[in-house]
């Protein structure tokens, strides 16, 4: 298995270089590859992305961006929640069991940043056993975000 190199990072800690490969991989995923056309840079999302308080943390192997999250403090997405969003990897790393690596590598950034604070996720219905695995419980109904069935989900 190839070594996972992991970077947490503000916005305007992100070289142009890194920025380009984030928004790269989440377009590539979340709009070209789910067919969900939308705006990623939409405005309040990339208010979202320049939060002086939001963590990048960024996965790279053989120096290539393939696992990305977002953390956002309260208040942002949720008014009484930290969140964790953008959870991508990309398509040739997938299989690998990356994605936990990544999810456990955000909770622990969310524990240094964020310590005790409860973390809300609006997850993607059919990932929903995914994130039960990190401690994340169902709290709503499904809903439609994007057109893609989504669950709230909280981390005590």
């Amino acid at each position: 298995m190839i070594k996972t190199i992991w970077q947490t990072k503000k916005f305007e800690e992100l070289s142009l270089n890194q920025l380009y490969d984030v928004l790269k991989l989440r377009i590539d995923v979340f709009v070209v590859e789910q067919t969900c056309f939308y705006p990623d840079l939409d405005g309040k999302k990339d208010l979202l992305d320049r939060h002086p308080q939001t963590k990048h943390l960024l996965g790279y192997q053989a120096e290539q961006l393939v696992a990305y999250l977002r953390i956002l403090p309260k208040g942002q997405n949720y008014p009484n929640h930290v969140s964790i969003g953008r959870v991508v990897i990309a398509n040739q790393a997938r299989g690998s069991g990356l994605g936990h690596e990544l999810m456990t590598e955000g909770l622990r950034i969310c524990q240094q940043y964020f310590t005790s604070e409860i973390i809300k996720i609006s997850a993607q219905q059919h990932l929903k056993a995914y994130y039960q695995k990190h401690g994340f419980n169902q709290v709503s109904e499904m809903y439609l975000e994007d057109d893609i069935p989504h669950v709230a989900m909280i981390r005590e």
